[in-house]
């Protein structure tokens, strides 16, 4: 069902998204893995791989954020759910990490693309010389024309050193590494003014000038068994990247092509321009 929206546009900020050369993509779990079975979903997988190694040719810088790990390790142990304890989740991780890498250096390879790991926790934020070793790192791989592939360290994260979901991450790589368009892909179209899976009177926002109480309380939680974050996340990285002279956008990430559409200032999903 084609989405109603509420406003039909064109914005500056969208024209902007035209220009912009250095671009954070974030994937959630819901877009890389199927829903039934939570193994990976390598159709979609190579195909956004194939977008994003096309926008690398056209001249952008992409550092591209990855969740699915502890999916990828469900999968390889043939696990039907997330374990409970921290040591699990760690080993999950673990596994899943090096799935996740094979099968991500697999694609870019076939398109002629370079990969470099990127392993973040809170400490790379929250200390300052960590934060400036972090981002001479990212503007190294990128220097050597590689693609940062961008995971939180989740084999060794606690919760006093965990940023918790990739959403949040993700803002703060764009923020640390001075990009000036933060995507997030989802498994919903973008922020709605409901829940368009219970409400179908719902309708698409197309763009959120400003994050207020309104805002905050229309986002949910988690939307799948095995996500981590959901609208709330969403709604606190764009919070997040805004304040910090970033563009974001949530797309979904199911429809091919609809990155080069966002980037080429189409309508589609919602945009947060940055606070300038």
């Amino acid at each position: 069902m084609k989405a109603k929206r509420e406003v039909v546009t064109l914005s500056s900020a969208r024209e902007s998204l035209k220009t912009a050369r250095r671009i954070v993509i974030k994937v959630g779990t819901s877009t890389l893995a199927h829903s039934e079975s939570g193994k990976l979903n390598l159709y979609r997988i190579e195909h956004l791989i194939r977008e994003i190694a096309d926008l690398h040719n056209a001249g952008k810088e992409i550092i591209f954020v990855t969740s699915g790990a502890i999916a990828a390790g469900l999968g390889k142990l043939g696990m039907k759910s997330k374990p409970q304890t921290i040591p699990e989740k760690q080993a999950l991780a673990a596994i899943g990490q090096g799935v996740l890498m094979h099968i991500y250096e697999k694609f870019f390879a076939e398109y002629g693309k370079t990969i470099g790991q990127v392993l973040l926790t809170k400490e790379n934020a929250a200390d300052e010389q960590a934060r400036e070793n972090s981002k001479n790192s990212f503007q190294a791989i990128l220097d050597m024309g590689a693609i940062p592939v961008v995971n939180e360290n989740d084999a060794v994260a606690v919760d006093e050193i965990k940023i918790g979901d990739n959403d949040n991450l993700s803002a703060i790589v764009a923020a640390m590494t001075d990009s000036e368009v933060l995507i997030i892909l989802s498994d919903i179209d973008g922020l709605y003014n409901g829940n368009p899976k219970i409400d179908k009177s719902a309708r698409l926002i197309d763009e959120v000038t400003e994050i207020n109480s309104e805002i905050e309380n229309i986002a949910g939680g988690a939307g799948t068994k095995l996500a981590t974050g959901g609208m709330i996340t969403k709604i606190q990285a764009a919070k997040f990247a805004t304040s910090n002279g970033v563009t974001m956008l949530i797309i979904n990430g199911a429809n091919v092509g609809n990155l080069r559409k966002a980037l080429n200032g189409e309508i589609i999903g919602t945009i947060f321009p940055r606070r300038d």
